[in-house]
């Protein structure tokens, strides 16, 4: 887990399909787009309804709003400040923040730990991704583990706040919060009545509505883990849905001959070390999947298959580091394999 989840993938939207009639009225085939740098990635928003295009600017005003809210990096953000005063006092945070951290923690409960919102003393020790990351000693990390511990973040519901119960915890949404300001700009978009749009905040992925070239779903290729962005293995068609993706090869540290990725086990202290190069989480809620798509990493591939089958309104896509790719049920007869460097496999659980 780490501060706004990057991701080794580049979900694609492809607009299949071509010529004016398959457009929708009211919706054009050359959107009104903006892209920024914001949270450490590239974040992007299309609006395919003609008439809609000054809605880009409160959108991005939202997401910069909330980017500073809630990152645990930035000094004197919401989440800076609950860090600041671990152990001390209990902060009052606005309801948007109070409702993340709430979903954070019933993630780090249903996760039995693998998942942690307070595991920010360890990816504070790592430093992945950026500039200064280096591998800890033991003894640091043995010195953090006690300090990881969703069950010590208290909140108070009526006063709207939050504590860290114990002296230098400290809050990592990292592996939740794009996926919470991704659902918050789908709420924007359709309360000034976007019908067409497609979201993409550093890969994470939410489609709004009907595509404007098939007049239907959206086609959404899933990046290749193992090669350059562009290159696909599959592609699944959703619409009203979200793609999110974690995986190992984007962000990662080499010492010593050895590749150290992103994706910290809370427990011991080092990254996961499993059969999975990545998992793609299709559900209606960009919160859900963040959280999700992390969790099941954790698990690896024969427990994360049984997991989110077993999850309502969840569908996942696996990819092995042997380059098998294992679905859910629910996309049988949707992904399609396009690449012949990975096998797609029936699970039979």
């Amino acid at each position: 887990m780490k501060h706004f989840k990057w991701f080794w993938v580049s979900l694609l939207i492809l607009l299949v399909g071509c010529g004016v009639s398959a457009e929708t009225e009211g919706v054009t085939v050359e959107p009104h787009s903006k892209t920024d740098f914001l949270m450490g990635t590239v974040v992007s928003v299309k609006i395919y309804d003609e008439d809609k295009g000054d809605v880009l600017e409160p959108v991005f005003n939202q997401i910069e709003q909330l980017a500073d809210e809630l990152s645990s990096n930035e000094e004197g953000s919401v989440i800076d400040e609950i860090n600041q005063l671990a152990g001390s006092a209990p902060v009052e945070v606005p309801k948007t923040t109070y409702d993340l951290i709430k979903e954070g923690k019933r993630y780090s409960k249903l996760a039995d730990g693998s998942f942690d919102i307070t595991v920010g003393p360890l990816t504070n020790l790592w430093r992945i991704g950026f500039p200064d990351a280096r591998k800890p000693d033991q003894s640091e990390i043995d010195q953090v583990l006690p300090l990881i511990n969703y069950q010590s973040v208290q909140l108070d519901e009526q006063e709207r706040t939050v504590f860290l119960m114990q002296d230098q915890m400290r809050l990592d949404l990292g592996s939740i919060a794009k996926g919470f300001i991704t659902d918050q700009i789908a709420k924007t978009l359709k309360e000034h009545d976007v019908s067409s749009a497609v979201i993409d905040l550093g890969g994470n992925i939410y489609v709004l509505g009907d595509s404007p070239q098939s007049g239907d779903t959206w086609t959404i290729g899933i990046q290749d883990p193992f090669q350059a962005r562009g290159e696909t293995v599959g592609v699944i068609k959703q619409k009203d849905k979200t793609v999110v993706t974690s995986g190992i090869y984007e962000r990662k540290l080499e010492v010593d001959g050895q590749i150290y990725h992103h994706l910290l086990n809370p427990k011991t202290g080092y990254p996961y070390d499993n059969d999975i190069a990545g998992v793609s989480v299709i559900t209606d809620s960009s919160t859900d999947g963040d959280a999700l798509s992390t969790i099941l990493f954790t698990k690896g591939l024969k427990d994360g298959l049984y997991f989110a089958e077993n999850m309502s309104g969840v569908e996942a896509i696996f990819i092995s580091r042997d380059k098998e790719v294992y679905t859910t049920s629910g996309l049988k007869g949707n992904f399609e394999l396009t690449n012949d460097q990975f096998k797609l496999v029936e699970w039979r659980g």
